[in-house]
């Protein structure tokens, strides 16, 4: 399981062996060892088990079809490990919650255990070790983006799945492409004895975190930190350093925590950015974290931004 103050999807030492993606000989072995596990996905939603993810054998009848569309994940536990989107099936009822910020439906697929039931990577993501929360991010990011990235961007032509599920080409044009990772900053922002917090517009009520942007073309790490928050509250950013990181594959960023040092303190909230944000104590933050605020709820478990939090109020950023 995640071991205390660790950041989820952030590292689990995967063996991605990547030399074998081309290898088609190779992929054909791994797909009929007996030790290979694959794990279903739909709409985004990795499937579960009492334990954990519900990886299947490759023989069960329901992904066994689907060798040519998977995705080599890598080796762990012993096997290979692939991804399948199974998202085509339909459910007798689909859910009105699918793709809110955290879904609480369930669907269980009638070729599968009855156990197993495909359920919000946001939801499971604490129950899972880093090993396999980094499989699952995996998946999720590389199976997003096959969804959305169908047809070629130079001529529109439809693209071929290759390289074990790393790659798509054009037959027309030949144009290979490539899973795409977005950089997003994610900011701890201090004044003295305080940290910036903010909220946008449909978050769950109470809930607050940190300050994040994307990184725009041709900005470095540190300017996005710095414009990111000028924009959204006004707040001037002097120095700024790095932290950590974390994947989140939601669809597919790269989370990179940074600690910047406020140089004004008024804020000005641009409602177009966020909805609210305001500075929040060292002691104001011991009381969401005992979950004795009456107003700020504590970040989520797993995510950097409570990761974050928790070192700073650790006194362990250095």
């Amino acid at each position: 399981m995640r071991q205390a103050n660790q950041i989820t999807f952030g590292g689990g030492g995967l063996e991605r062996a990547a030399i074998l993606r081309g290898d088609a000989a190779a992929m054909q072995r791994l797909w009929a060892d007996g030790a290979t596990r694959v794990l279903p996905f739909w709409r985004g939603k990795p499937l579960c088990a009492p334990g954990g993810l519900g990886w299947l054998p490759c023989a069960q009848q329901v992904v066994s079809r689907g060798r040519d569309q998977a995705v080599f994940l890598g080796l762990a536990h012993g096997g290979a490990r692939f991804a399948l989107d199974l998202s085509d099936w339909q459910p007798d009822e689909m859910p009105t919650t699918l793709g809110a910020f955290l879904d609480p439906s369930e669907q269980r697929h009638p070729g599968l255990p009855d156990t197993h039931a495909f359920a919000e990577l946001r939801r499971e993501m604490t129950r899972l070790s880093p090993l396999e929360a980094e499989l699952a991010a995996t998946a999720r990011a590389v199976l997003g983006w096959h969804g959305t990235h169908g047809f070629c961007a130079a001529c529109g032509t439809k693209s071929v799945v290759t390289e074990a599920g790393w790659q798509r080409q054009c037959p027309a044009c030949g144009t290979r492409h490539f899973p795409r990772t977005d950089p997003v900053v994610i900011m701890l922002i201090t004044r003295g004895n305080s940290v910036l917090m903010g909220r946008s517009p449909g978050w769950p009520e109470g809930m607050f975190s940190l300050l994040a942007g994307f990184v725009e073309p041709g900005e470095t790490v540190e300017a996005a930190v710095r414009r990111e928050v000028a924009e959204e509250t006004g707040v001037a950013v002097g120095p700024v350093n790095y932290l950590a990181s974390q994947p989140w594959p939601f669809p597919a960023s790269l989370m990179i925590g940074c600690h910047g040092r406020a140089e004004s303190g008024t804020i000005t909230v641009d409602p177009t950015e966020i909805e609210e944000a305001l500075w929040v104590s060292r002691e104001e933050l011991l009381a969401v974290e005992a979950g004795e605020n009456p107003v700020i709820q504590p970040a989520r478990e797993g995510a950097i931004a409570r990761f974050l939090l928790r070192m700073w109020l650790a006194d362990r950023l250095d």
